[in-house]
């Protein structure tokens, strides 16, 4: 890992952008000397790690307590995409415009780009349990689809939180049920993309003894700001 930049932010939390052979990452960490519990944080379906929320997500994160780390993976934020997720890409903004079916689309863009992924995540979790600032266990936050594939595989996640908004591919629906950590579920009730329905069913299909469900009035992004620190919460009881 080469940490390519650093700064102390006004809370005191340091944020510090690495690279990891071609894979590109962020880490905040908070004050304390002590090693700090680990989340990893993604972005619904490949969106970078730069997207403001996610930022504002992580630094609210570190300053609780955690470090937090989040990479762009393959075919995410920055990366090169591949010609047939372009093509993909370019298909759902026909479909959308046109008010025609996505789901299959969607499956096949979010399904490689979750193959692709999970291989990185697990690189970057390596050598992130390798910095002495950084004590495990660790959490997942954010995208859905990703963290179900990470849960089933990787047995150092201990605990989960997922954002319902995000495109869930068939074979996560399916791994849900492989699930057991305890697991927070955020669900915006009235996300124009993502079927309350199906929201629902993947919530009851998940294997966890231990699982909440937040589901709050309002579109996509009207996430309330108090669920953020409830997630602070959430995490403080399985990874403190």
């Amino acid at each position: 890992m080469h940490v390519t930049s650093e700064r102390r932010l006004d809370d005191g939390v340091l944020e510090r952008e690495f690279t990891l052979g071609e894979i590109p990452g962020t880490l905040w960490t908070p004050e304390s000397l002590a090693p700090a519990p680990l989340i990893l944080m993604a972005h619904n379906n490949g969106l970078p790690k730069a997207e403001p929320r996610l930022v504002a997500r992580a630094r609210l994160s570190a300053a609780y307590g955690y470090a937090v780390a989040s990479i762009d993976a393959a075919g995410c934020g920055e990366r090169p995409r591949s010609a047939a997720d372009e093509q993909a890409r370019a298909d759902l903004r026909r479909a959308m415009k046109a008010g025609e079916p996505v789901d299959e689309i969607f499956e096949s863009l979010v399904g490689p780009l979750v193959e692709n992924a999970v291989p990185e995540w697990r690189l970057a979790l390596d050598a992130l349990l390798t910095l002495p600032e950084i004590g495990g266990p660790v959490g997942y936050s954010g995208w859905t689809a990703l963290g179900i594939r990470l849960a089933v595989l990787e047995p150092r996640i201990a605990a989960a939180g997922f954002f319902a908004g995000g495109y869930v591919p068939r074979a996560q629906r399916e791994e849900a049920r492989q699930v057991g950590i305890p697991l927070l579920f955020l669900l915006q009730w009235d996300d124009e993309g993502n079927p309350r329905q199906r929201a629902l069913d993947l919530f009851d299909a998940f294997g966890s003894k231990e699982k909440t469900l937040h589901a709050n009035l309002g579109g996509h992004i009207g996430t309330p700001w108090f669920e953020r620190e409830d997630g602070d919460r959430f995490f403080g009881r399985h990874l403190k």
